[in-house]
Protein backbone atom coordinates (compact mmCIF):
# COMPACT_ATOMS: atom_id res chain seq x y z
CA UNK A 1 0.00 0.00 0.00
CA UNK A 2 2.99 2.64 0.72
CA UNK A 3 6.38 2.79 -0.67
CA UNK A 4 8.45 1.49 1.84
CA UNK A 5 12.67 1.63 1.88
CA UNK A 6 14.74 -1.18 3.93
CA UNK A 7 18.20 0.07 5.18
CA UNK A 8 20.45 -3.00 4.76
CA UNK A 9 22.88 -2.29 7.68
CA UNK A 10 20.00 -1.63 10.16
CA UNK A 11 17.10 -4.07 9.06
CA UNK A 12 14.95 -0.45 9.20
CA UNK A 13 12.23 0.34 7.17
CA UNK A 14 11.52 4.49 6.16
CA UNK A 15 8.57 5.59 4.46
CA UNK A 16 8.54 8.71 2.17
CA UNK A 17 7.89 11.51 4.85
CA UNK A 18 5.17 12.33 2.22
CA UNK A 19 2.91 9.55 3.01
CA UNK A 20 3.96 9.28 6.87
CA UNK A 21 1.13 10.41 8.35
CA UNK A 22 0.81 12.29 11.85
CA UNK A 23 -1.77 13.60 14.41
CA UNK A 24 -1.50 16.99 14.92
CA UNK A 25 -4.72 18.53 16.20
CA UNK A 26 -7.35 16.78 18.77
CA UNK A 27 -11.18 17.33 19.27
CA UNK A 28 -12.78 15.78 22.04
CA UNK A 29 -16.16 15.64 23.92
CA UNK A 30 -15.73 13.33 26.67
CA UNK A 31 -17.07 12.25 29.68
CA UNK A 32 -13.75 13.52 31.58
CA UNK A 33 -13.03 16.47 29.60
CA UNK A 34 -14.21 18.64 27.52
CA UNK A 35 -10.96 19.26 24.36
CA UNK A 36 -7.51 17.68 23.79
CA UNK A 37 -6.17 19.18 27.62
CA UNK A 38 -9.56 18.59 29.13
CA UNK A 39 -10.04 14.77 28.12
CA UNK A 40 -6.16 15.04 29.21
CA UNK A 41 -6.54 15.97 32.56
CA UNK A 42 -9.23 13.71 32.82
CA UNK A 43 -7.26 11.30 32.16
CA UNK A 44 -4.18 12.55 34.89
CA UNK A 45 -6.54 13.16 37.56
CA UNK A 46 -7.82 9.37 37.33
CA UNK A 47 -11.71 10.00 38.37
CA UNK A 48 -13.87 7.98 37.19
CA UNK A 49 -16.88 9.86 35.26
CA UNK A 50 -19.79 6.81 35.39
CA UNK A 51 -22.85 7.68 37.99
CA UNK A 52 -26.44 6.89 37.86
CA UNK A 53 -27.98 7.67 34.58
CA UNK A 54 -29.85 11.33 34.78
CA UNK A 55 -30.93 11.56 31.21
CA UNK A 56 -34.13 9.35 31.58
CA UNK A 57 -36.05 7.07 34.22
CA UNK A 58 -33.65 3.71 34.06
CA UNK A 59 -35.72 1.50 37.37
CA UNK A 60 -36.97 -0.61 34.44
CA UNK A 61 -33.79 -1.95 33.74
CA UNK A 62 -31.32 -3.77 35.59
CA UNK A 63 -28.66 -1.39 35.04
CA UNK A 64 -28.69 2.42 36.10
CA UNK A 65 -25.44 3.65 35.50
CA UNK A 66 -23.65 5.73 32.48
CA UNK A 67 -20.79 7.85 31.31
CA UNK A 68 -22.81 11.09 30.71
CA UNK A 69 -21.16 14.10 28.52
CA UNK A 70 -22.19 17.24 30.12
CA UNK A 71 -22.67 19.33 26.85
CA UNK A 72 -24.08 22.22 25.56
CA UNK A 73 -24.72 23.36 22.24
CA UNK A 74 -25.95 26.40 22.58
CA UNK A 75 -22.20 26.82 23.52
CA UNK A 76 -20.69 25.70 20.54
CA UNK A 77 -23.21 26.85 17.98
CA UNK A 78 -26.33 29.19 17.27
CA UNK A 79 -29.89 27.84 18.34
CA UNK A 80 -30.44 27.54 14.77
CA UNK A 81 -28.10 25.52 13.68
CA UNK A 82 -28.71 22.94 17.16
CA UNK A 83 -31.81 22.49 16.14
CA UNK A 84 -31.32 21.42 12.54
CA UNK A 85 -28.83 18.69 13.96
CA UNK A 86 -29.55 15.75 16.39
CA UNK A 87 -26.42 15.34 19.44
CA UNK A 88 -24.58 12.29 17.96
CA UNK A 89 -23.83 15.32 14.69
CA UNK A 90 -23.42 17.93 17.19
CA UNK A 91 -20.74 16.25 18.91
CA UNK A 92 -18.83 15.20 15.85
CA UNK A 93 -19.25 18.93 14.49
CA UNK A 94 -17.99 20.55 17.35
CA UNK A 95 -15.21 17.59 17.84
CA UNK A 96 -14.16 18.33 14.14
CA UNK A 97 -13.97 22.10 14.87
CA UNK A 98 -11.68 21.43 17.95
CA UNK A 99 -9.34 19.32 16.16
CA UNK A 100 -9.10 21.91 13.74
CA UNK A 101 -8.37 24.60 16.08
CA UNK A 102 -5.81 22.20 17.98
CA UNK A 103 -3.70 21.62 14.64
CA UNK A 104 -3.71 25.38 13.65
CA UNK A 105 -5.47 24.37 10.55
CA UNK A 106 -8.62 26.30 8.89
CA UNK A 107 -11.60 24.64 7.16
CA UNK A 108 -10.60 27.02 4.51
CA UNK A 109 -7.57 25.76 3.97
CA UNK A 110 -7.32 22.33 4.72
CA UNK A 111 -11.20 22.14 1.80
CA UNK A 112 -9.06 23.86 -0.71
CA UNK A 113 -6.22 20.85 -0.08
CA UNK A 114 -9.59 18.28 -0.92
CA UNK A 115 -9.10 17.32 2.54
CA UNK A 116 -12.47 15.04 4.17
CA UNK A 117 -13.61 13.37 6.97
CA UNK A 118 -14.29 9.54 8.18
CA UNK A 119 -16.68 9.14 10.85
CA UNK A 120 -17.20 5.74 13.14
CA UNK A 121 -20.60 5.73 15.27
CA UNK A 122 -22.62 2.40 16.24
CA UNK A 123 -25.59 3.77 16.57
CA UNK A 124 -25.56 7.23 14.72
CA UNK A 125 -28.76 8.96 15.21
CA UNK A 126 -30.96 6.06 16.73
CA UNK A 127 -31.53 7.87 19.88
CA UNK A 128 -32.73 10.90 18.36
CA UNK A 129 -34.70 8.36 16.79
CA UNK A 130 -36.61 6.82 19.80
CA UNK A 131 -37.35 10.57 21.23
CA UNK A 132 -39.62 11.06 17.55
CA UNK A 133 -40.91 8.13 17.95
CA UNK A 134 -42.39 8.61 21.33
CA UNK A 135 -43.02 12.13 20.08
CA UNK A 136 -44.89 10.83 17.33
CA UNK A 137 -47.08 8.54 20.00
CA UNK A 138 -48.07 11.62 21.72
CA UNK A 139 -48.87 14.05 19.59
CA UNK A 140 -48.73 12.59 16.10
CA UNK A 141 -46.87 13.37 12.93
CA UNK A 142 -47.25 16.80 13.96
CA UNK A 143 -45.06 16.74 16.65
CA UNK A 144 -42.03 15.22 14.65
CA UNK A 145 -38.95 16.88 14.53
CA UNK A 146 -38.66 17.52 10.43
CA UNK A 147 -35.10 16.87 10.53
CA UNK A 148 -36.03 12.72 11.70
CA UNK A 149 -35.31 11.82 7.97
CA UNK A 150 -31.45 13.68 7.70
CA UNK A 151 -30.54 13.10 11.68
CA UNK A 152 -31.30 9.63 11.75
CA UNK A 153 -28.67 7.81 9.10
CA UNK A 154 -25.45 6.80 9.94
CA UNK A 155 -23.80 9.40 7.67
CA UNK A 156 -25.04 12.19 9.15
CA UNK A 157 -22.26 13.05 11.38
CA UNK A 158 -19.57 13.17 8.54
CA UNK A 159 -22.25 14.62 6.68
CA UNK A 160 -22.86 17.53 8.47
CA UNK A 161 -19.56 18.31 9.39
CA UNK A 162 -18.72 18.29 5.41
CA UNK A 163 -21.52 21.16 5.60
CA UNK A 164 -20.25 22.85 8.58
CA UNK A 165 -16.90 23.32 7.32
CA UNK A 166 -17.39 23.25 3.43
CA UNK A 167 -15.29 20.11 2.89
CA UNK A 168 -15.67 18.61 -0.34
CA UNK A 169 -12.70 16.11 -0.24
CA UNK A 170 -13.66 11.85 0.93
CA UNK A 171 -16.66 11.63 3.17
CA UNK A 172 -17.57 7.78 4.65
CA UNK A 173 -19.42 6.50 7.37
CA UNK A 174 -18.78 3.16 9.15
CA UNK A 175 -21.12 1.69 11.31
CA UNK A 176 -18.36 -1.43 12.41
CA UNK A 177 -19.86 -1.14 16.36
CA UNK A 178 -17.14 -0.71 19.03
CA UNK A 179 -14.05 -0.34 16.51
CA UNK A 180 -16.10 2.13 14.24
CA UNK A 181 -13.91 5.34 15.62
CA UNK A 182 -10.93 3.54 14.81
CA UNK A 183 -11.82 2.19 11.61
CA UNK A 184 -12.47 5.53 10.74
CA UNK A 185 -9.10 6.65 11.99
CA UNK A 186 -7.16 3.44 10.00
CA UNK A 187 -8.97 4.08 6.77
CA UNK A 188 -8.39 7.77 5.91
CA UNK A 189 -4.83 7.49 7.58
CA UNK A 190 -4.66 5.30 4.27
CA UNK A 191 -5.70 7.96 2.37
CA UNK A 192 -2.47 10.30 3.23
CA UNK A 193 -0.58 7.14 2.70
CA UNK A 194 -1.27 6.74 -0.58
CA UNK A 195 -0.95 9.67 -1.52
CA UNK A 196 -4.97 10.88 -2.02
CA UNK A 197 -4.99 13.70 -0.12
CA UNK A 198 -2.52 15.58 2.73
CA UNK A 199 -4.99 16.06 5.34
CA UNK A 200 -8.07 14.15 7.10
CA UNK A 201 -10.41 14.12 9.72
CA UNK A 202 -11.18 11.15 11.78
CA UNK A 203 -12.88 9.89 14.27
CA UNK A 204 -16.43 8.37 15.99
CA UNK A 205 -19.48 10.13 17.69
CA UNK A 206 -21.57 8.09 19.68
CA UNK A 207 -25.32 9.42 21.79
CA UNK A 208 -26.98 6.22 22.70
CA UNK A 209 -28.06 7.35 26.23
CA UNK A 210 -32.51 6.96 25.26
CA UNK A 211 -34.35 4.60 27.51
CA UNK A 212 -34.79 1.75 24.54
CA UNK A 213 -31.68 1.96 23.08
CA UNK A 214 -30.07 1.58 26.26
CA UNK A 215 -32.30 -1.18 27.63
CA UNK A 216 -31.74 -2.96 24.62
CA UNK A 217 -28.06 -3.49 26.18
CA UNK A 218 -29.17 -4.33 29.71
CA UNK A 219 -31.47 -7.15 27.76
CA UNK A 220 -28.63 -9.07 26.32
CA UNK A 221 -26.29 -8.65 29.73
CA UNK A 222 -23.61 -6.97 28.79
CA UNK A 223 -23.34 -3.68 31.24
CA UNK A 224 -22.97 -3.89 34.55
CA UNK A 225 -25.29 -3.81 37.30
CA UNK A 226 -22.96 -2.11 40.10
CA UNK A 227 -25.51 0.44 40.65
CA UNK A 228 -24.65 1.29 44.24
CA UNK A 229 -21.44 1.89 43.26
CA UNK A 230 -21.86 3.95 39.74
CA UNK A 231 -17.83 4.94 39.84
CA UNK A 232 -16.75 1.69 40.40
CA UNK A 233 -18.60 -0.14 37.45
CA UNK A 234 -16.08 -0.18 34.77
CA UNK A 235 -13.27 -1.97 36.15
CA UNK A 236 -11.44 -3.54 33.08
CA UNK A 237 -9.09 -6.64 33.91
CA UNK A 238 -10.43 -6.72 37.59
CA UNK A 239 -11.41 -10.03 38.67
CA UNK A 240 -15.00 -8.14 39.92
CA UNK A 241 -15.95 -6.43 36.41
CA UNK A 242 -19.53 -7.89 35.61
CA UNK A 243 -19.98 -5.59 31.97
CA UNK A 244 -19.45 -2.44 30.34
CA UNK A 245 -20.86 0.75 30.90
CA UNK A 246 -22.00 2.91 27.99
CA UNK A 247 -20.48 6.40 27.64
CA UNK A 248 -21.27 9.01 24.92
CA UNK A 249 -18.84 11.40 23.44
CA UNK A 250 -16.99 11.94 20.52
CA UNK A 251 -13.22 12.66 19.49
CA UNK A 252 -11.94 13.79 15.77
CA UNK A 253 -8.33 13.93 14.85
CA UNK A 254 -6.57 16.11 12.38
CA UNK A 255 -4.35 13.68 10.18
CA UNK A 256 -1.67 15.24 8.07
CA UNK A 257 1.28 13.61 5.88
CA UNK A 258 4.18 14.26 7.81
CA UNK A 259 5.88 16.69 5.05
CA UNK A 260 2.71 18.59 5.12
CA UNK A 261 3.19 19.24 8.60
CA UNK A 262 6.82 20.10 8.82
CA UNK A 263 6.06 22.54 6.12
CA UNK A 264 3.50 24.69 8.34
CA UNK A 265 5.89 23.55 11.13
CA UNK A 266 3.18 22.24 13.19
CA UNK A 267 3.02 20.54 16.65
CA UNK A 268 3.05 17.04 16.37
CA UNK A 269 1.47 14.42 18.65
CA UNK A 270 2.61 11.16 17.20
CA UNK A 271 2.81 8.97 14.34
CA UNK A 272 0.30 6.28 12.88
CA UNK A 273 2.30 3.71 11.46
CA UNK A 274 0.07 1.05 10.67
CA UNK A 275 -3.53 -0.22 11.03
CA UNK A 276 -4.61 -3.75 10.87
CA UNK A 277 -8.87 -5.68 10.74
CA UNK A 278 -10.20 -8.66 11.19
CA UNK A 279 -13.37 -10.43 11.71
CA UNK A 280 -13.72 -13.46 14.66
CA UNK A 281 -16.34 -15.23 12.36
CA UNK A 282 -17.77 -16.47 15.45
CA UNK A 283 -20.22 -14.88 17.75
CA UNK A 284 -22.25 -11.62 17.68
CA UNK A 285 -21.57 -10.41 21.25
CA UNK A 286 -18.96 -13.24 22.36
CA UNK A 287 -15.15 -13.28 21.17
CA UNK A 288 -13.63 -15.76 19.61
CA UNK A 289 -12.48 -17.84 22.67
CA UNK A 290 -8.86 -18.57 21.53
CA UNK A 291 -8.07 -14.69 20.79
CA UNK A 292 -6.96 -15.88 17.44
CA UNK A 293 -7.95 -13.09 15.15
CA UNK A 294 -7.67 -10.28 17.70
CA UNK A 295 -4.39 -11.36 17.53
CA UNK A 296 -4.23 -11.46 13.90
CA UNK A 297 -5.46 -7.57 13.26
CA UNK A 298 -2.68 -6.81 16.18
CA UNK A 299 -0.42 -8.80 13.53
CA UNK A 300 -1.78 -6.79 10.10
CA UNK A 301 -1.19 -3.65 12.31
CA UNK A 302 2.58 -4.63 13.16
CA UNK A 303 2.80 -6.00 9.49
CA UNK A 304 1.88 -2.31 8.11
CA UNK A 305 3.88 -0.59 10.54
CA UNK A 306 7.27 -2.43 9.55
CA UNK A 307 7.61 -3.52 12.96
CA UNK A 308 8.67 -6.57 15.03
CA UNK A 309 7.32 -7.18 18.45
CA UNK A 310 10.12 -6.73 20.67
CA UNK A 311 10.01 -3.07 19.41
CA UNK A 312 6.25 -2.61 20.85
CA UNK A 313 6.40 -0.66 24.21
CA UNK A 314 2.92 -0.37 25.44
CA UNK A 315 -0.54 -1.66 24.35
CA UNK A 316 -3.63 0.32 24.89
CA UNK A 317 -6.46 -2.46 25.37
CA UNK A 318 -9.94 -2.48 24.27
CA UNK A 319 -10.44 -3.55 27.82
CA UNK A 320 -14.55 -3.38 27.81
CA UNK A 321 -14.55 -4.70 31.35
CA UNK A 322 -17.09 -7.94 30.30
CA UNK A 323 -16.46 -10.99 31.41
CA UNK A 324 -15.26 -12.66 28.63
CA UNK A 325 -13.82 -9.60 26.35
CA UNK A 326 -10.31 -8.99 28.70
CA UNK A 327 -8.46 -12.24 29.27
CA UNK A 328 -9.35 -13.04 25.66
CA UNK A 329 -8.07 -10.09 24.82
CA UNK A 330 -5.11 -10.81 27.18
CA UNK A 331 -4.52 -14.06 25.23
CA UNK A 332 -4.77 -12.26 22.06
CA UNK A 333 -1.86 -9.91 23.39
CA UNK A 334 0.34 -12.86 23.79
CA UNK A 335 -0.09 -14.38 20.99
CA UNK A 336 0.53 -11.53 18.82
CA UNK A 337 3.56 -10.03 20.87
CA UNK A 338 5.03 -13.53 21.82
CA UNK A 339 7.40 -13.38 24.72
CA UNK A 340 7.53 -9.65 24.37
CA UNK A 341 4.19 -9.77 26.07
CA UNK A 342 5.87 -10.04 29.51
CA UNK A 343 7.64 -6.93 29.18
CA UNK A 344 4.94 -4.26 27.96
CA UNK A 345 2.67 -2.40 29.69
CA UNK A 346 -0.93 -2.24 28.96
CA UNK A 347 -4.06 -0.49 30.34
CA UNK A 348 -7.62 -0.13 29.93
CA UNK A 349 -8.77 3.25 30.25
CA UNK A 350 -13.05 2.92 30.00
CA UNK A 351 -13.22 2.48 33.32
CA UNK A 352 -12.92 6.58 33.34
CA UNK A 353 -14.78 7.20 30.64
CA UNK A 354 -16.75 4.68 29.76
CA UNK A 355 -17.61 2.49 26.89
CA UNK A 356 -18.61 5.09 23.75
CA UNK A 357 -19.32 2.17 21.69
CA UNK A 358 -18.26 3.66 18.06
CA UNK A 359 -16.43 6.78 19.43
CA UNK A 360 -14.29 4.79 22.15
CA UNK A 361 -11.74 3.51 19.60
CA UNK A 362 -11.20 7.56 18.79
CA UNK A 363 -10.98 8.65 22.38
CA UNK A 364 -8.57 6.25 23.25
CA UNK A 365 -6.27 7.10 20.17
CA UNK A 366 -6.49 10.29 21.69
CA UNK A 367 -5.25 9.31 24.41
CA UNK A 368 -2.57 7.62 22.95
CA UNK A 369 -1.08 10.27 21.45
CA UNK A 370 -0.79 12.54 23.92
CA UNK A 371 0.84 9.58 26.46
CA UNK A 372 3.58 9.30 23.43
CA UNK A 373 4.24 13.08 23.60
CA UNK A 374 3.54 13.82 27.39
CA UNK A 375 5.96 10.22 28.70
CA UNK A 376 2.48 9.01 30.75
CA UNK A 377 0.92 5.97 30.44
CA UNK A 378 -2.80 5.79 31.91
CA UNK A 379 -4.06 4.12 34.68
CA UNK A 380 -6.43 1.53 34.88
CA UNK A 381 -9.00 2.79 36.81
CA UNK A 382 -10.96 0.68 39.27
CA UNK A 383 -8.25 -2.66 38.92
CA UNK A 384 -8.89 -3.62 43.02
CA UNK A 385 -8.15 -7.51 42.32
CA UNK A 386 -6.79 -8.46 38.56
CA UNK A 387 -8.03 -11.52 37.31
CA UNK A 388 -5.76 -14.28 37.24
CA UNK A 389 -6.54 -14.54 33.24
CA UNK A 390 -5.11 -11.03 32.79
CA UNK A 391 -2.00 -11.92 33.52
CA UNK A 392 0.22 -8.82 31.84
CA UNK A 393 1.94 -6.02 33.28
CA UNK A 394 -1.26 -4.03 33.78
CA UNK A 395 -0.77 -0.39 34.65
CA UNK A 396 -2.56 0.53 37.92
CA UNK A 397 -5.05 3.22 39.08
CA UNK A 398 -2.98 6.82 39.02
CA UNK A 399 -1.13 5.58 35.39
CA UNK A 400 2.62 5.78 35.24
CA UNK A 401 5.32 8.12 34.12
CA UNK A 402 6.91 6.49 31.47
CA UNK A 403 8.40 7.09 28.18
CA UNK A 404 7.48 4.75 25.47
CA UNK A 405 8.80 4.91 21.93
CA UNK A 406 5.73 2.73 20.17
CA UNK A 407 2.77 1.28 20.85
CA UNK A 408 -0.59 -0.97 20.06
CA UNK A 409 -4.18 0.46 20.51
CA UNK A 410 -7.20 -1.73 20.28
CA UNK A 411 -10.93 -1.48 19.82
CA UNK A 412 -12.87 -5.07 19.26
CA UNK A 413 -16.93 -4.68 18.71
CA UNK A 414 -19.84 -6.55 18.53
CA UNK A 415 -19.94 -9.07 15.71
CA UNK A 416 -15.93 -10.15 15.88
CA UNK A 417 -14.78 -6.74 14.46
CA UNK A 418 -11.57 -6.36 15.35
CA UNK A 419 -8.79 -3.20 14.82
CA UNK A 420 -5.50 -2.14 15.46
CA UNK A 421 -3.06 0.71 15.34
CA UNK A 422 0.27 1.04 15.44
CA UNK A 423 1.34 4.16 16.71
CA UNK A 424 4.90 6.10 17.47
CA UNK A 425 6.48 8.90 19.60
CA UNK A 426 8.05 11.23 17.06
Amino acid sequence: MTERNHDRETGRVTVPDDRRVVITGIGAITPIGDSAEGLWAGVRAGQSAVRTISRFDASPFPSHVAAEVAFDPLDHMTEKRSRRLDRFSQFAVVAAQQALADAGLTAEGISAEGAGIYVGSALGGIAFAEEQHEAYVRKGVHGVNPMLALSVFGGAAASNVTIELGLNGPSLSNGNSCASGMIAIGEAARLIRDGRVDVMLAGGAEAPLAPLTFGAFAMIRVISTRNGEPETASRPFDKGRDGFVIAEGAAVLALESLSHARARGARIYAELLGYGTSSDGHHMTAPRPDGAQAAHAMTLALADAGLAPDEIDYVNAHGSSTVLNDPTECQAIRLALGDQADRISVSGTKGLHGHALGATGAMETAICAMALQRGHLPGTANLVDRDPACDLDIVPPGGRDEQVTTLLNNAFGFGGINASLAMRAI
